[in-house]
């Protein structure tokens, strides 16, 4: 009896956990979702607003990775979700819908000349990487050390790499992150020290003649800690260029920065971008896109390509239909709202940091904010990797718990915005923060 009733007391997301256990491994199948003793279970969404099965409504800050840039139950995506099912969920033939996507995003996007599109932001980066090799003819790719561009274990050397086995600053190890993790594959990576110019520099003249590409996030390291300084991509544009070296943009996160992508806003062109996230209006997507001589790996006019590229769901209507109706509703105008908005909101954190005597830093630009529980130094993935250790990791989880009973719904502690949010919304996560902050240096 008693087991019983204690199993009838379980909450929702706790019953639900246990019945995740007997048909996935450990409950999961997303492992950035884990939370101990269970995670809470979604039940419905509404504009900035997500509500689990217990029935707690909280502010989303985290809109499926970013993937959601027009927050849940956007009325106009919905409906065209249902009309699009209503005439066409999926077909061997293409639809005009791809074509209307790829028109708007060959129109925004500066390197955006050709485009093709696929599944996700990790298939996004594998066929860039495909297509930096047909093109260049040359077998290894290159990467800022701690960069990461999705699941794919080519891309994943060097994400986590510790004091162990990193090697030297100025010539990073190229280090397994997964166990398994082919030492063929690391043969194939070189990896770059993020932000210092002369090391990078010296590495890709020595290795010119073997690297195909250059492949980084131009925003933020490690989704929004490390930014890369403005002269070393223009170091990288340069030197590339120089040596035959295709540079790749991974915008599956950045490309939410402007109208015109994060490249639009620094001025700086890639021969390659890869997209993803809002690009599909919540759908599953991916997109590479870049100069039509580089994207000419995948034309077929003489034959053959050098690229073979397909996939059941590539391209496929819905995707495509809510593609291109979150990005016609992404005006200007909206992007410069949001990126008020996060600017308010970081002057907000900056405050609370100020009065409350928080050893932090407040970081993000545009639509992407966050206050970091460090002072130390972070300009690469060494000095983030020492600040994360000694003073940011052990203060995530309590950061994050006390901003959810604020009913902020974060990811370690940051902010990513919607268009639904109003200044209601800022001000609402601002009054939270600084309560959930001033209990956290209390303890």
């Amino acid at each position: 009896m008693a087991a019983a009733a204690a199993g009838h007391n379980q909450t929702a997301s706790a019953q639900i956990f246990e019945r995740a256990r007997h048909v996935m491994p450990s409950g999961y199948t997303r492992h950035l979702v884990v939370q101990k003793p269970n995670p809470t279970y979604a039940a419905s969404g509404d504009g900035c607003w997500i509500t689990d099965v217990e029935g707690n409504r909280r502010l989303d800050w985290v809109n499926n990775f970013s993937s959601l840039i027009h927050g849940h139950n956007k009325r106009e995506i919905v409906e065209m979700l249902a009309a699009q099912a209503g005439r066409l969920m999926s077909a061997v033939l293409p639809t005009e819908w791809e074509v209307s996507l790829a028109e708007i995003l060959c129109e925004r996007i500066p390197s955006v000349e050709r485009v093709r599109f696929m599944n996700s932001g990790t298939e996004a980066n594998q066929i860039a990487i495909k297509a930096a090799r047909a093109y260049t003819g040359k077998p290894k790719i290159a990467k800022m050390e701690g960069g990461y561009h999705g699941q794919f274990d080519l891309l994943e050397a060097s994400f986590q790499s510790n004091p162990g086995n990193w090697g030297p600053a100025e010539r990073p190890n190229a280090t397994a992150y997964q166990v398994g993790h082919p030492q063929g594959l690391l043969d194939l990576v070189t990896i770059l020290p993020l932000n210092d110019i002369e090391a990078t520099r010296a590495i890709l003249r020595a290795e010119a003649d073997q690297l195909a590409a250059v492949i980084l996030d131009p925003q933020r390291l490690q989704l929004g800690m490390v930014a890369p300084h403005r002269p070393y991509l223009e170091m990288l544009r340069e030197e590339t260029e120089k040596l035959g070296i295709v540079l790749i943009f991974d915008e599956v996160w950045s490309l939410r920065a402007g109208y015109n992508g994060f490249q639009g806003e620094i001025g700086i062109t890639p021969d390659l971008t890869t997209m993803g996230k809002i690009i599909g209006g919540g759908i599953p997507v991916g997109g590479c896109g870049g100069q039509q001589k580089f994207m000419s790996v995948f034309e077929v006019d003489a034959g053959d390509p050098k690229i073979k590229h397909s996939g059941t769901f590539t391209a496929n209507p819905m995707a495509m239909a809510c593609g291109t109706t979150s990005l016609r509703l992404l005006t200007p105008d909206v992007f410069a709202r949001m990126a008020a908005q996060g600017e308010r909101l970081r002057e907000g954190l900056r405050a609370i940091r100020r009065d409350l005597g928080i050893k932090a830093q407040v970081l993000g630009e545009g639509s992407l904010s966050g206050m970091t529980p460090t002072e130390l130094p972070l300009n690469n993935y060494r000095e983030l990797a020492y600040a994360f250790a000694t003073e940011i990791a052990p203060k995530l989880p309590v950061i994050q718990t006390e901003l959810l009973a604020e009913d902020l719904l974060t990811m370690r502690g940051g902010f990513v915005g919607s268009t639904p949010m109003t200044d209601d919304d800022i001000d609402f996560t601002i009054a939270g923060a600084r309560r959930a902050w001033t209990r956290i240096m209390a303890q």
